[in-house]
């Protein structure tokens, strides 16, 4: 993606279902979790850049001991310094005692049987070390100990922290995600005293009256009752003192949630290719968390999975499919490649099919497996015309001309190179914005002047600047005669508010080339009137609101917004003329069948919430109010 954008963060969550002899015996380590942990999170740090967190639980602990260890870094290595400052705890100690797990355990933090990390990606807010998960909610009572970590955003926030001022708390932030926190803790102190209550008129002593409540928490009914008024897309997994644990998925399945299971461990994650290169199992193994469900584990090991919610219909993230998730899954290679195949007849048809003066190429690093697909599907248009060819020659066909047929290939060169970036933070800020534009550079020699036409491949099109300030200034270098952009996925119009940091109107290139299209076609007051809408909306519930944005781009088809936006991100003064193709909705759908959250491109929120973010967005626009909609 030429715009970066921030996203998603990564889970994974491990429960050992062996004693840590087990693991001593049969892989040489006492350590095995930790180092599972570590591969995971290794694995999908694409998912988050701006720190790290690890926490850990031991099962049945003796009072008095330290049965909860957690570490954070949001530094440069943040990774890196979470595990350093994990193992340091183990690096200096004799072999005899690093081989002896109940020692360990005795005496050493994070030698828990469940363990639990997290990559941050923050949408928003300081990148401060209290903004990184797991979060903790600790008490004297084991069973109300709570640990906290999530993929998510939601919508209605400011309606959740409210409830929980209602209930007598005094939340010491307001974000999403100490709501969310304090939110499950109130129902798990719930829980708990109800447990208590019932339990206590049988004169049980304390420690057995602490053993019937951890035997009969019931983590379904505990997330049935917190997530009650959740609105947005989510994934939260969670660790009670005792050694319960959960990973909720929202009902709409928006954000992605894998889990696999032996006899040995359960693990779940963000990602499924993380899971198999950290177990060596096959893709088949992997089970999916399903919308409106909640893995639990038990204390003692029992696993199963129950809905907490009504699921509703499955809107899972395909910006995951396009761009956030690793390519190396196996659904999501076989669904970019499709997304640029099926682009093949638009880009043929947009060079006239010159194969002879068409160079095809990428925008690094992850618009390469779209490309893939689009010179798989250009390769059967060619395969084609060289058989109808040949065909048309009806016998005549001289060995020249056959050659020269057969010898018909397309052009596929790697045309722009993602540098190493460059450290500008001595230069002015004029200076600064130049230095930037150059984290790209491009191959010379490769271009015919002035004959050639240059395809470059992107995998989405947000904001379009860097596209416009750097890459179509570089590449128009080689002096193409045409550069055609081909963008995998659609064209992003409204904003999102699940997940991606994609809140704000002004920012997205196509809902400006809404704006110049109105304004050129004497049709401003179509802006005044969807502004008009959206704050007579303002006091309604959340349930009762429309998307006012969606209709105003019903006046211009989906061509005409693909031609203007190629103008907005054509950089004055240069010769080529610059042309966008653009995925389609329908389009999308074909290669991802099975993943149709799409409201970023269609305006279709799974979500109340969802109607709410696009008009407070608008209404920011209009205001030129910078602020965020959620």
């Amino acid at each position: 993606m030429s715009d970066q954008i921030k996203h998603e963060c990564g889970i994974a969550m491990i429960r050992l279902l062996k004693p840590l002899e087990y693991y001593q015996d049969k892989y040489g380590s006492s350590l095995y979790g930790l180092q599972k942990l570590q591969l995971l999170m290794q694995k999908m740090r694409n998912r988050g850049q701006d720190g790290a967190g690890v926490a850990t639980i031991k099962l049945n602990p003796k009072p008095g001991k330290r049965y909860i260890s957690r570490r954070r870094s949001n530094g440069p290595q943040y990774l890196k310094e979470v595990f350093n400052g994990i193992y340091k705890y183990f690096q200096d100690l004799p072999p005899k005692k690093l081989s002896d797990p109940v020692w360990l355990k005795e005496n050493l933090p994070y030698t828990g049987e469940l363990l639990m990390g997290h990559l941050r990606y923050g949408t928003h807010g300081k990148n401060t070390i209290e903004a990184c998960h797991p979060f903790l909610r600790q008490n004297n009572w084991i069973s109300r100990n709570l640990v906290v970590a999530g993929n998510f955003n939601l919508t209605n926030v400011d309606e959740l922290f409210e409830e929980l001022v209602l209930l007598g708390q005094y939340p010491k932030e307001k974000s999403d995600t100490v709501t969310v926190l304090e939110k499950i803790g109130h129902f798990l102190d719930d829980e708990v005293q109800r447990l208590h209550a019932w339990y206590k008129p049988e004169n049980f002593s304390t420690e057995e009256l602490n053993e019937k409540i951890i035997e009969n928490l019931d983590v379904q009914r505990l997330l049935r009752r917190a997530s009650k008024k959740f609105d947005g897309g989510y994934v939260m997994a969670g660790m009670i003192g005792h050694g319960d644990a959960f990973m909720m998925r929202d009902p709409n399945g928006i954000r992605p949630a894998y889990y696999y299971r032996n006899d040995e461990v359960i693990i779940a994650a963000s990602e499924r290719p993380a899971i198999q290169t950290a177990l060596d199992v096959h893709f088949s193994k992997i089970q999916e968390v399903k919308p409106g469900h909640a893995l639990i584990i038990k204390r003692n090991g029992e696993i199963s999975e129950k809905p907490f919610i009504t699921p509703q219909k499955r809107k899972s993230c395909s910006f995951e499919r396009i761009y956030f998730s690793r390519g190396t899954d196996k659904e999501i290679y076989e669904e970019r490649k499709k997304l640029g195949e099926q682009l093949s007849d638009q880009v043929l048809a947009a060079v006239k099919y010159d194969f002879k003066n068409t160079v095809f190429s990428y925008i690094p690093n992850t618009a390469e497996t779209s490309f893939f697909g689009l010179v798989k599907g250009v390769e059967k248009k060619l395969n084609q015309f060289k058989r109808d060819k040949i065909l048309s020659l009806n016998g005549s066909l001289k060995e020249k001309q056959l050659d020269e047929i057969l010898s018909l290939t397309p052009r596929v060169e790697k045309i722009v190179v993602k540098d190493a970036k460059l450290r500008t933070f001595i230069t002015a800020d004029n200076d600064r914005g130049k230095l930037v534009s150059h984290v790209y550079d491009v191959t010379y020699g490769v271009v015919k002047n002035d004959k050639d036409t240059l395809v470059l491949v992107d995998d989405s099109i947000v904001r379009g600047t860097t596209m416009r300030d750097s890459i179509i200034q570089m590449v128009s270098r080689l002096r193409p005669k045409k550069i055609v952009v081909v963008s995998s996925a659609p064209q992003i119009r409204f904003p999102d508010c699940y997940g991606i940091d994609m809140s704000k109107m002004k920012e997205f290139v196509a809902f400006r080339a809404l704006v110049a299209l109105l304004k050129e076609t004497n049709q401003e007051h179509l802006l005044d009137e969807a502004y008009e809408r959206c704050k007579t909306q303002e006091g309604l519930p959340k349930e009762d609101v429309v998307n006012e944005v969606k209709s105003l781009y019903d006046h211009f088809s989906y061509k005409q917004v693909s031609k203007k936006i190629a103008q907005i991100i054509t950089p004055e003064g240069i010769k080529p003329k610059v042309e966008v193709i653009y995925q389609t909705v329908k389009g999308l759908h074909k290669a991802c069948p099975n993943h149709k959250g799409d409201w970023y491109f269609s305006g279709n929120y799974p979500t109340p919430g969802g109607n709410k973010v696009v008009n407070r967005a608008f209404i920011n626009y209009m205001e030129k109010n910078d602020k965020r909609a959620y």
